[in-house]
């Protein structure tokens, strides 16, 4: 079974860190890279952060110093974590291969950021 499935997120204050998770298949993780994205509401859904060999690319200028991402290839897991959290980081966050893969996009995990 190929999947990719988030969990992790929740409800926090401003400034607090959070690292949500993504787990998959060991199919899925013969990718090599994997991205997390996330949509605001009544905004698109947009790259976050692209997990690359020995770390990790920010796509968002305002997340740049603020997320990364590590993963685990004997778990099949890969996380974000998310430090300083602002409201505008609110959104429904999703896992995905880069590029991503219509057969990946899965429910996300929300989070949200209060003031």
């Amino acid at each position: 079974q190929v999947y990719l499935e988030e969990s992790g997120g929740g409800l926090l204050q401003a400034g607090g860190s959070l690292t949500p998770s993504c787990a998959g298949s060991t199919s899925t993780f013969s990718f090599t890279e994997i991205g997390w994205y996330r949509q605001a509401p009544g905004k698109q859904r947009e790259l976050v952060e692209r997990s690359v060999f020995g770390g990790s690319i920010s796509y968002v200028d305002s997340v740049k110093g603020r997320f990364t991402i590590s993963r685990d290839s004997a778990k099949n897991t890969v996380w974000l974590q998310m430090n300083n959290l602002k409201p505008e980081d609110t959104a429904i966050y999703y896992c995905n291969t880069y590029p991503p893969s219509n057969n990946y996009w899965g429910q996300g995990t929300q989070v949200t950021v209060s003031s």
